[in-house]
């Protein structure tokens, strides 16, 4: 039983009570150096873990690009510091500029249609009937469980030049000049070819995470704007749009950092051919660090996209913090 003693004045104290309570009720308790560091000291080891794992070869990268490189470095040793030679070296070739321009064009295109491809179907998968949806859903997941390999094998006989459905197909519909049509003629079509691959592949992730979006929307606003009489594209713009455009341009940034680095399609395709008319970025990495063993060649390549990226990546936060603020 807490002891009740009295004043002088005959006032009731409980001498249990603490002397100084915080507003709430709660004691007021003044923390110590040790309370202050803890979470600090608990997030240590994650943060060096990942210094470690991240930190230490972007440093490594950026050191090589600095250095000569080559195979004969290489097996002997040596340690030939050559300052900002391999930079001057890409970026005053004008095939490096081209490159580049082809790989942000190529970048850009293929996002844009994977992700207007993949919002058209997650809304789709709205509307139409739970059968149907569950065959495309189906059919999504096994596009994406395809490996890349396996995916561009199939692509190329597709696209067979003597032998591929797709010419034959077109010959029969009556485009008679599809016979025999070289599809990887020019670096233009090739691309093209390449990127619908990455298209086809990317879809399904793309679908499905717009969907999950999409059923989040509550029901009610879409019955209000259908009382309202809106349209359904003055629909999809004052209700859908706002709901999915964080998650569209989340997808979106995402989207352009794994096709910026889109590799294994266009090597398996042509290597970048023919005569390098599809080369991008990745495949130029590629090609200087292991092809000609020009290590820092590649590395001062990699520094560059590694920039470009970044750039990217600055922009997405500027858009994401600016709409926060306004929420």
């Amino acid at each position: 039983m807490t002891a009740v003693h009295t004043t002088d004045a005959g006032v009731p104290t409980n001498k249990s009570a603490p002397r100084r309570a915080a507003p709430g009720g709660a004691p007021r308790r003044r923390g110590s150096s040790f309370d202050r560091l803890l979470p600090y000291l608990l997030l240590a080891p994650a943060f060096a873990a990942i210094l470690w794992l991240i930190g230490w070869p972007v440093l490594s990268l950026l050191v090589t690009s600095f250095r000569k490189l080559n195979l004969k470095e290489l097996t002997r040793g040596e340690v030939v510091w050559v300052g900002l030679d391999n930079y001057t070296e890409i970026l005053g070739n004008p095939d490096f500029w081209i490159i580049t321009a082809r790989t942000v064009i190529f970048t850009v295109a293929v996002v844009g249609l994977s992700v207007l491809s993949g919002l058209l179907i997650a809304l789709l998968m709205r509307q139409v009937s739970p059968v149907v949806r569950i065959v495309l859903q189906v059919t999504m997941l096994l596009a994406w469980a395809m490996p890349l390999i396996a995916a561009t094998t199939v692509y190329q006989w597709i696209f067979d030049q003597q032998y591929g459905i797709l010419n034959k197909t077109l010959v029969k519909l009556g485009f008679d000049g599809f016979a025999g049509y070289s599809w990887f003629s020019t670096g233009t079509s090739t691309l093209a070819v390449i990127g619908l691959l990455v298209v086809w592949q990317a879809v399904p992730f793309l679908a499905f995470s717009l969907y999950a979006g999409a059923i989040g929307i509550p029901r009610d606003q879409y019955e209000a704007a259908a009382i309202d009489g809106a349209s359904p594209w003055q629909t999809f713009r004052s209700v859908t749009w706002p709901e999915l455009r964080p998650l569209v341009m989340m997808l979106t940034f995402l989207s352009m950092l794994w096709d910026f680095k889109v590799f294994t399609q266009i090597w398996a395709f042509r290597k970048g051919g023919p005569d390098g008319a599809s080369t991008t970025l990745p495949v130029l990495q590629y090609l200087e660090g292991i092809s000609k063993s020009h290590f820092g060649v590649a590395a001062a390549v990699s520094v560059v996209m590694m920039v470009l990226l970044g750039v990217l990546t600055f922009q997405y936060l500027r858009r994401l913090i600016k709409q926060e603020g306004t929420l």
